[in-house]
């Protein structure tokens, strides 16, 4: 049974995490992991003209592959992030889309050579609903790659998470946790005919890895 997402009180919540979250000063950066600097970097990708990145925040990936010439695109749930990105970020040529993932994305009629996604839409969204509407947005051959903590022990599906500590005002959304191979298995049921799922280890021992997620759409 879907969760039941308010779109409205998540909205709230993600503007509220831009106005904390976006730095000026900050310059383009692109990493899968939550650690800077540690495990593989946008070569995942391959060698793609054109990039989505679903629930894009900072921008500030988006704007390193935009440097490197790549058509960069991106879609956030918050219109403040969204105009943020949008005057920090004009001068690199990325574009950014405020929507819903979902609506935005049954609604759009462009096509990419790569969808990606860190720790963005591909955590809170249900990958039921999102991964066949990536796979209809990805040309022949595409990759679709997303990155986010892996799932703890024992607690696997959506599950209701606070932002911004646990007193004050209840904001709060929905993040999706399994195993890689129940990660295979969703993609592979949208379609996608090739999938690798695993887990980046941390720098440090026995610190949160990164779940790391390639899936390709067929040639």
């Amino acid at each position: 049974m879907p969760v039941p997402h308010d779109i409205e009180a998540e909205t709230e919540l993600w503007d509220t995490f831009a106005e904390s979250a976006f730095k000026d000063d900050a310059e383009p950066s692109f990493c899968w992991t939550q650690y800077a600097g540690h495990g593989p970097g946008p070569e995942l990708l391959g060698n793609p003209r054109s990039v989505l990145e679903i629930g894009c925040g900072t921008g500030r990936a988006l704007a390193f592959l935009a440097r490197s010439g790549v058509e960069a695109h991106g879609v956030d749930l918050s219109p403040v992030m969204v105009k943020k990105c949008s005057e920090r970020w004009a001068d690199t040529g990325a574009t950014f889309d405020c929507g819903e993932v979902l609506e935005w994305l049954a609604d759009c009629q462009t096509t990419y050579d790569a969808v990606y996604s860190i720790f963005g839409a591909a955590w809170f969204t249900d990958p039921s609903r999102l991964f066949p509407l990536v796979a209809a947005r990805l040309n022949p051959g595409g990759v679709f790659v997303f990155s986010q903590p892996p799932a703890i022990p024992g607690a696997y599906g959506p599950q209701g998470m606070y932002k911004g500590g646990f007193a004050g005002k209840a904001m709060f959304t929905y993040r999706y946790s399994y195993k890689p191979a129940v990660w295979e298995r969703h993609l592979r049921r949208a379609g996608f005919t090739s999938v690798e799922a695993d887990v980046v280890d941390a720098p440090t021992p026995g610190h949160i890895g990164t779940l790391l997620v390639r899936a390709w759409s067929a040639a």
